[in-house]
């Protein structure tokens, strides 16, 4: 894979696909998962486009800082966006899963017209209110002392185990770029006015109410309810994914 080197972090990525006369797709992954977790979707989505897969800092093959002040939303979004500019792209098709999702939503807060479209995937807008916030948070400080306590074996998603130098990555992950401190994204649903998919699994509990949330939210949203799929549904149900996909850049090409 090739790299790119932003701050002293270097992030491993692979392009696949050759058309420049469509805006690439930007593809970001989950916490704990890598851009592994996009290889049965990324013949489909490359068929008529250049498609960016990226490792987050400190996930699979991209460093992972020891500073834990190294780690964040914002450093996140200043990751996309310079691997939007190594596209030399003016625009892209932003596509997040879980976490990424969340980041994908943050990078169009702060750069919208670096975005041609929006597609989210079993993922959510953060939280209006403190109570539901801290509860998040709570849950995101339990992942990181799994993390220290147990190594990459914390990981539910054992398959992308091998995936990660170390877990000190998705350590400092967890309490930097999980952990939510405002409402600035759930905020900034209402000022989108790009094209945006919102897919989930039928039995991902946990995000559907924040995908039905979103797509509400969201003018002219469309919503994909993946029937046998979970949290992963590109993984889970990955034809229904790729043509759910496939079917929304077509119609708003």
């Amino acid at each position: 894979m090739p790299t790119l080197e932003r701050d002293g972090v270097t992030l491993h990525y692979s392009i696949h696909g050759k058309d420049r006369d469509r805006p690439p797709i930007l593809l970001t992954h989950g916490f704990g998962a890598s851009s592994a977790m996009w290889e049965l979707n990324l013949a489909a989505l490359a068929n008529e486009r250049r498609v960016l897969a990226w490792d987050m800092r400190g996930h699979g093959l991209s460093h992972a800082p020891e500073d834990p002040e190294a780690y964040g939303v914002e450093q996140s979004v200043g990751d996309m966006l310079a691997l939007l500019d190594l596209l030399e792209a003016p625009e892209a098709v932003i596509i997040g899963m879980s976490l990424g999702g969340y980041l994908s939503l943050a990078f169009h807060a702060r750069h919208p017209r670096r975005v041609r479209a929006l597609v989210l995937v079993d993922t959510g807008p953060g939280f209006r209110r403190d109570e539901p916030r801290a509860q998040w948070n709570a849950y995101a400080e339990r992942t990181a002392a799994a993390l220290e306590r147990e190594g990459l074996g914390a990981l539910s998603h054992g398959a992308e185990t091998g995936r990660h130098t170390d877990a000190r990555g998705l350590i400092h992950t967890a309490r930097r770029a999980m952990a939510q401190h405002d409402a600035h994204v759930i905020e900034s649903l209402d000022r989108i006015d790009v094209p945006t998919l919102v897919i989930v699994g039928a039995q991902d509990a946990n995000f559907l109410r924040a995908a039905e949330y979103m797509a509400q939210r969201i003018q002219g949203a469309s919503m994909v309810v993946l029937q046998g799929a979970g949290h992963a549904a590109n993984i889970d149900a990955a034809t229904g994914f790729n043509a759910a996909v496939r079917e929304f850049l077509a119609a708003h090409e």
